[in-house]
């Protein structure tokens, strides 16, 4: 780097990069938006009355071109995009964080780390929830011993959304271009299985396609089973007028459960940032219940407060000095071995190894 500032350039305007990205990496010390991609007129609007001093650029290859005035580029385009957009970015030099999921394939996924070696480049992927505030409580809780030994997890993004909307390529797009909640919100889920517990042994997976001209999947449910036993229950759809918890943990010395989301995406669409008041605090009625399996004495635990903003202050750190970014790119790489998997899965209805996709 030229100077002590990390030069950003963000590649893509739409919900990641305008509502996650930009206002995280807006509030990281040391870190400036200096070049915004997006050809869209409206979100080329959006991006000069929110960051005036960035440049605008219409297509990718205009960032490659101005290489050398960046440091850094956040991919943050329609998943089919991902792994071409960040080898290019890697090969011109430049640090990359690549939103989720990391890639449409393992292949490209080991393609992009073997070439941030070569390059000697940070490469790490967007998980951001890994930072919500109810993961860091389950976690907290399984670190402390309060939920011990663990021997199921049920973990669950549920949402009402019975009509599919053409214009959304998340929705009416295809497998190849990475659309579908098996590469959107199962990569969380999955990610945060594994964060917790390591590498699973096997997957077993339900994936359909439920809604009247649905071509991408909206009804998800992943099982993996984990060395000692312990197992992940994961669902993931559209199609939930009633919501169930979004955790509940079973180990032997008690039960976890809790409902509701976490409050920063919310926020961000809102148009909030870190450092607001109130900023990843949930309501005290959201608070989970711990179930003693001892006398079945019910405690409230309040969450842990939500901190997405510390995945780019990590990022930012691991930049300046070399370290671990804060999404090894390995994980991600596991994570959409199991995404493999679940397809392989889905398709025969029967459980398989994680190392007959590898």
């Amino acid at each position: 780097m030229a100077t002590n500032r990390i030069r950003v350039a963000l590649v893509g305007y739409g919900l990641a990069g305008r509502v996650f990205h930009a206002p995280l990496i807006a509030r990281t010390a040391g870190m400036e938006i200096t070049t915004i991609v997006t050809a869209n007129p409206e979100r080329r609007a959006e991006a000069s009355r929110d960051f005036p001093d960035a440049r605008l650029a219409a297509t990718f290859d205009e960032v490659i071109l101005a290489a050398a005035d960046l440091d850094f580029v956040v991919i943050a385009s329609p998943n089919k995009y991902h792994a071409p957009q960040a080898a290019v970015a890697l090969d011109a030099g430049l640090h990359v964080v690549v939103d989720k999921p990391f890639a449409t394939s393992s292949r490209d996924c080991r393609m992009l780390i073997e070439l941030s070696k070569e390059k000697k480049r940070l490469l790490t992927v967007f998980q951001n929830r890994r930072f919500d505030n109810d993961f860091l409580t389950v976690k907290k809780l399984i670190e402390d011993g309060s939920l011990s030994p663990v021997l199921r997890l049920e973990s669950r993004f549920e949402r009402y959304r019975p009509t599919v909307d053409p214009n959304k390529w998340r929705e009416s797009g295809s497998i190849e271009d990475g659309a579908g909640l098996l590469f959107d919100l199962q990569s969380h889920l999955v990610d945060q299985a594994c964060n917790l517990f390591g590498r699973p042994e096997s997957v077993y997976a339900e994936v359909r396609n439920t809604r009247p001209g649905a071509t991408a999947s909206d009804d998800t449910f992943v099982a993996l089973t984990f060395p000692g036993g312990v197992s992940t229950h994961l669902w993931a759809n559209v199609i939930s007028a009633k919501r169930a918890p979004r955790f509940r943990v079973l180990a032997l010395n008690g039960t976890f459960e809790k409902y509701g989301l976490d409050p920063q995406e919310e926020a961000l669409r809102a148009g909030g940032h870190p450092g607001d008041q109130g900023w990843g605090i949930e309501p005290d009625e959201l608070s989970g219940t711990l179930t003693s399996g001892e006398d079945g004495a019910e405690k409230t635990i309040k969450s842990e407060t939500g901190c997405y903003e510390k995945f780019y202050s990590l990022t930012a750190e691991a930049i300046r000095t070399g370290g671990r970014p804060p999404v090894d790119p390995e994980e991600a790489l596991l994570v959409m071995e199991i995404i493999e998997a679940a397809m392989k899965s889905a398709a025969s209805r029967s459980a398989v190894s994680i190392a007959s996709v590898s």
